[in-house]
Order: structure tokens, then sequence, then C-alpha cells
């Protein structure tokens, strides 16, 4: 379709607006070795089309083992239901990690966003403008997500979307293996490489 130059008629929501007054970080991911759990966590903000309208879900995933962290379902683009995503993250999952990655949407570059991971002791990385590539992991997350439970089961109410993305996910976190983790769930890869690294301490 982009070969030819189609496109669909209905406009597709941004999820990705710049912030003029919003401070950006580096991207310092490039040539890094990611291998471990909680050194490196993303986020990425992506709409839910519903019969009428659409939601906006947020994802954390830790990027070595692509295990989702947590999520949330919101109508609106604000920064809230980032800032939950990421507590949940934290207090679930009893650590944080050496770098969180995002894009450089309004609602990542919020002081209050970027603030509560820097008063963590987190690095802030960035992807570069338009580089969707920077984020591959997530993005693939997304696109696994709408082909396998979005698209097969339009929702017509909040309460039904956020039933099934959350039997997806747990599905997706606890029982589909995937090859980059050598057959292993990404819950196994997170829950038994922090295991190993416990008892090697």
């Amino acid at each position: 379709m982009a070969r030819m130059g189609l496109r669909a008629v209905s406009q597709r929501p941004k999820t990705t607006v710049r912030h003029p007054e919003h401070k950006t970080w580096p991207y310092l991911l490039r040539d890094m070795t990611i291998d471990r759990p909680n050194q490196v966590w993303c986020a990425d903000i992506t709409y839910i089309p519903m019969r009428r309208g659409f939601l906006y879900l947020v994802a954390v995933m830790d990027w070595a083992t692509r295990k989702v962290l947590s999520w949330r379902l919101s109508n609106t683009l604000d920064v809230e239901f980032c800032i939950e995503a990421v507590e949940e993250a934290m207090a679930r999952h009893g650590g944080r990690p050496d770098i969180f990655n995002i894009d450089q949407g309004s609602q990542f570059t919020s002081p209050r966003f970027t603030g509560l991971l820097t008063a963590a002791g987190i690095r802030v990385s960035m992807d570069g403008r338009g580089r969707w590539m920077d984020n591959v992991f997530i993005e693939r997350l997304w696109r696994s997500m709408k082909y396998e439970c979005i698209y097969l089961h339009a929702c017509a109410t909040g309460s039904e979307a956020r039933d099934g993305i959350g039997r997806w996910i747990n599905y997706y976190n606890a029982d589909r293996p995937h090859s980059a983790l050598g057959g292993r769930t990404p819950a196994e890869a997170y829950e038994g490489t922090l295991n190993r690294i416990r008892l090697a301490a």
C-alpha cells in the first residue's frame, strides 16, 4: 500500500505529538548489549479502535525479556495514565531499570514523567524523531496484539476492551513462547534470569 500510495480513508489518531517547550533526551541504546531483566525498560502508546471511537493504551515492557510489566487504558492522551503504568511496574516488580527508553511524545517528555524517572535514579533515553525502530520490541507487541486480539474482537465498551487486552497480555507473558528467548515465555525469561542473578549474588 505504501509503495502504491494507498492509505485508509479514516483518520488515524496521532499518539506521538511533541511539546515544543519540553526537554528531549538522547538515545542511549545504540550499540548497547541488553541481556538482563531491569537493564532497560521501554514504554509506548498506541490507539485501540472500538466499534465507536477509540481508546489509548500505554504499556511498560522489559527490553531484554519482552515481558509486559504493566499497562493502562485511557480515553485521553494525558500524562496521568503513563505515570500510573510506570508506578505500577516499579511497585509490582520491586525495582527499577537502569535506563528507560521512550519516544518524544508530549506525555513522555513531560517534566512530571521524566521527573518520576530521574528521581528514582533512572537514566532517560528517547528515540530519534520518527525512528520507530528505536523502540522496535514494543512496536512488535502492538502489531501482534492488534492482529491477534483487537482486530478480531471489536469491543463496544472500555470494560470489554480492558478485559480482552488483559487476557491477551496474560497469554503473551505466560503462555506464548518466543524464539528470541530460546522458546521461553517472557515471564519465564524475566523471573528465571532474575532468580539466577540473585543466586549468583
